[in-house]
This record gives structure tokens, sequence and C-alpha cells, in this order.
């Protein structure tokens, strides 16, 4: 069942970030663009989903302890 809901929870969420504009242009996301590439690392937005999963996760093991 936890599986079950894990999976379920993650489909929400990736079904609703495309509702969020501002995630994945943050400042502090780099973007460089060259000639025949164009490099992309979300580094401002790989912070914040860090520090929102690790509450999260946090929350739900005491919740569970």
């Amino acid at each position: 069942m936890i599986m079950g809901g894990s999976l379920f929870v993650l489909g929400l969420v990736l079904t609703l970030a495309g509702r969020f504009p501002a995630l994945g242009h943050l400042p502090g996301d780099i973007t460089v663009h060259g000639e025949n590439f164009t490099f992309y690392m979300p580094l401002a937005t790989m912070v914040l989903v860090s520090v929102v999963l690790t509450v999260l996760l946090n929350l739900i093991a005491r919740f569970f302890k």
C-alpha cells in the first residue's frame, strides 16, 4: 500500500509540475547558449525541490516513528 501510495503521489506531482511556470526558471538556474548547443542546469530548482522533499520526508518519518 505504501508503494502504491508513493506512485500515486509521484504521478500527481509530475502531472501538476507543469502548472508552476516559475519552476525551472528560477534565478540561479544556469543556461548557457552556444552556437550548436544549449546547456541548462536548474541549480536553484534542484535546491528548492531538495529542501521541500527533506522537510516533507522528515515530517512523515516523525509521524510514523
